[in-house]
């Protein structure tokens, strides 16, 4: 693979304009400047205002995460215990050969579904990340096991699909500015880097005289940032908080009745449901503050607001939709969005947590070789139904692998999994209950893992291989999920030491196997491809070459991207995706499930580990985790400059800290019954009582006496999802000791 050309240069210097590749929610254009083999300085992009777009800290740090001490350089055998991290150099010759031999030894052995593909988002980018040639080269050799859902939005796209039909439930960025009143409800993109100009905008709109709330447990960056007003909430209440907000439109005739009437179909439902025609319970403002802590004044003034001020726009975001009540939370923003008459509108918003527009993302080309899984095939169909139950017969839930592995068939799960295959991950350390994660690795037959850095996960790998970061490699990949632009990944460096790309390994075992005919064209080859080779991708990049050497094509826009326009302007030409062609507030497809945990009116209902969970009086904290500001979920974590800026704690409010006899700074031990970590306490009032919140994303490192030292916060949270899919780290219960 060659190094891209320079698009500017002294006789010492070349400039690379490229991007990152990390999992956050933004996609920064950066010109790295390379002397003698090394990044020397990082700059962003150099567009003129308004289009410029600003990289945020972790970007500025690429090249001590680029070039860190740490990195990976050589394929690894384990020589010790699983998890204790002990391993010896081999060649690529032996590291290939171990791979063939093994997933060999585990097809004849235990059949294809033994074999477990695990390729998560990572550092990766769009084609050569590897993740769809595994696929093909597993299928090829009889099949595999693999995983459903993601851990960030799986709530909030099954909400999303329920409700509209669709996944692109965002306008563009620019449409801020059109809004009078924007509600940041569990929405912190000043660390979350939801949109790579999403502050911009949102600092611009608050200039432009928008006023700007902030509903949350934490008063958040963002909401001090734009001096928000702010709403602290009980994690997982926030539906109860919206319901009665619905109540007080109601019951004051400020919903818009001709909106609903015309695009909607179930609102009489769900107004039963909020008015106690159902159930009895009137679902007011009074009984919201019992559950949510909210004020009942509070929460009547802001549904006024909200109802009367045209447009607004309601972001709720996926912190909350990470819950057991994750969809119900997205599920009763939309309803919201409809009963405002803002779905569609400028300046509005459709809820629905995603906040995705059409343009940005990338297509595989028709000429781009797939292929079904074996092991897949007959039985129902693992596109288009909403119930769970169906894709799972299949695929295992992200957040069940661990107990997939422990349990097997007689767990009820789709196979017995001998061997694991993980690359773009760090599964180990970010999927729920990480003490069960260690022990399902350990009793896996074997384990290989491709990475940068020993990671937790990694420490567990049989055979661990050493791959490429974005500075040294060629791919495309996607900004989500606000563009509307495309980016370029060109390579700037040679890979350090032995290390490969993931498709490389990919495509090297291919060979091994006997699959001459694998890969059949050049990395640039398929590259163009990717980008002519599909009309929506040509559509917008009418130029490949030009493309590439500037590292993004950016998509000019006469006006806002609007979610669901077409359908509101002009419905009968542009029906909704939907059964019905309408939102549906109530659905049918959700009745015809019959499963309690998914009613088909959003709703507000209890569930295991949230407040009134018995359980609260062992472990009576609520434990939040949010992404950092100077990490990329567990990425980064290595780079020295990032973890400065912010040291690793946990926050807790002076009411609960001082009843604990915590004073800032100490020592504390978080725990419940699924394990323990260490972690320095910080006192503030930006978080409300009764709450903790502990950073996602630190690396998990447990003691002799199994107390985890690094602080990752997931030796605390559940390996559970709720009836829509959502990954439920954000209701946990936790108690608080001083160490």
């Amino acid at each position: 693979m060659a190094l891209h050309p320079s698009t500017g240069s002294s006789e010492e210097v070349n400039i690379i304009r490229t991007t990152s590749t990390f999992d956050c929610g933004g996609r920064c254009p950066l010109r790295l400047h390379v002397e003698n083999g090394r990044i020397q300085r990082v700059e962003g992009d150099d567009a003129p205002e308004p289009d410029q777009l600003r990289a945020c800290l972790r970007c500025r740090a690429y090249r001590q995460y680029v070039h860190h001490s740490e990195r990976l350089k050589y394929p690894l055998k384990r020589v010790g215990p699983k998890g204790e991290g002990k391993f010896e150099r081999i060649s690529w010759d032996e590291a290939l050969g171990t791979m063939v031999d093994q997933l060999t030894r585990v097809r004849e052995a235990y059949g294809s579904a033994g074999i477990f593909l695990g390729n998560h988002f990572g550092c990766t980018g769009q084609l050569h990340n590897g993740g769809v040639a595994a696929s093909r080269l597993l299928a090829m050799l009889g099949g595999f096991t693999t995983y459903y859902g993601n851990v960030s939005s799986e709530g909030a796209v099954w909400a999303s699909l329920v409700h509209y039909g669709s996944v692109m439930v965002g306008h563009s960025r620019e449409d801020l500015l059109n809004s009078k009143l924007i509600i940041l409800w569990g929405w912190d993109p000043a660390r979350m880097i939801s949109g790579t100009n999403t502050m911009v905008h949102l600092l611009r709109a608050k200039e432009a005289g928008a006023g700007i709330v902030s509903v949350d447990p934490r008063y958040t960056d963002t909401a001090a940032t734009l001096s928000a007003r702010w709403v602290p909430i009980r994690p997982g209440t926030d539906t109860a908080m919206m319901v009665a907000m619905a109540h007080v439109m109601i019951k004051e005739n400020l919903h818009d009745q001709a909106f609903l009437d015309r695009y909607t179909v179930g609102f009489e439902k769900f107004k039963d449901y909020v008015l106690g025609v159902e159930d009895g319970v009137e679902k007011n403002c009074a009984w919201a503050q019992g559950i949510t802590g909210v004020d009942a004044a509070v929460i009547e003034v802001l549904a006024r607001q909200y109802a009367t001020t045209k447009p607004a726009a309601l972001m709720d975001c996926q912190g909350p939709a990470r819950s057991a009540m994750g969809e119900q939370y997205n599920r009763c923003a939309m309803t919201l969005c409809a009963m405002t008459g803002n779905v569609g509108r400028k300046g509005g918003s459709a809820g629905g947590g995603l906040m995705g527009i059409p343009i940005g993302h990338m297509f595989f080309a028709p000429g781009i070789p797939g292929m079904k899984n074996p092991v897949e095939q007959g039985g129902p169909s693992l596109r288009g139904s909403l119930d769970l139950r169906l894709r799972l017969i299949k695929r295992i839930h992200i957040n069940k692998i661990w107990d997939a592995i422990i349990r097997g068939k007689e767990g009820g799960y789709p196979a017995d999994i001998k061997m694991a295959w993980f690359f773009g991950n760090n599964f180990l350390n970010q999927l729920g209950n990480t003490n069960k994660g260690a022990a399902a690795l350990k009793i896996l037959d074997f384990l290989v893992v491709q990475e940068l850095f020993m990671t937790p996960t990694a420490k567990f790998a049989d055979l661990l291989l050493p791959v490429t970061s974005a500075a040294e490699r060629n791919d495309l990949t996607r900004p989500w999920p606000s563009g509307p632009y495309f980016t370029a990944v060109n390579r700037a460096l040679e890979p350090p030491g032995e290390c490969k790309s993931d498709f490389e390994i990919v495509c090297a075992l291919a060979e091994r196997f006997g699959f001459k005919d694998f890969n059949t064209k050049s990395e640039e080859q398929w590259l163009r491809a990717f980008v002519e080779e599909h009309p929506e991708n040509s559509r917008h990049i009418r130029d490949y070459d030009t493309f590439r050497r500037q590292g993004i094509q950016r998509v000019l826009l006469e006006e806002p991207i609007v979610a669901f326009k077409e359908q509101i302007e002009d419905p009968e030409t542009h029906p909704f995706p939907t059964p019905s062609g309408k939102i549906e507030i109530f659905s049918r497809r959700v009745a015809d499930l019959n499963d309690p945990r998914c009613p088909p009116v959003p709703k507000y209902m209890h569930t295991p580990e949230d407040p009134y969970d018995p359980l609260a009086k062992k472990y009576p904290l609520q434990l939040l985790t949010p992404h950092p500001r100077n990490r990329v979920h567990s990425e980064l974590y290595k780079v020295e400059w990032l973890s400065e800026i912010e040291p690793h704690t946990a926050w807790i409010h002076p009411e609960d800290a001082g009843s604990r006899g915590i004073g800032d700074g100490d020592a504390i031990i978080v725990f419940n019954d699924r394990g323990r970590l260490a972690i320095p306490a910080r006192i503030t009032e930006r978080i409300m009582p009764g709450v903790i919140s502990i950073f996602e994303g630190a690396w998990y490192d447990p003691d002799r006496s199994g107390t985890d030292r690094g602080g990752c916060a997931n030796v605390l949270t559940q390996d559970a999802y709720s009836g829509g899919g959502a990954c439920v780290m954000n209701t946990t219960l936790v108690e608080v000791v001083k160490a």
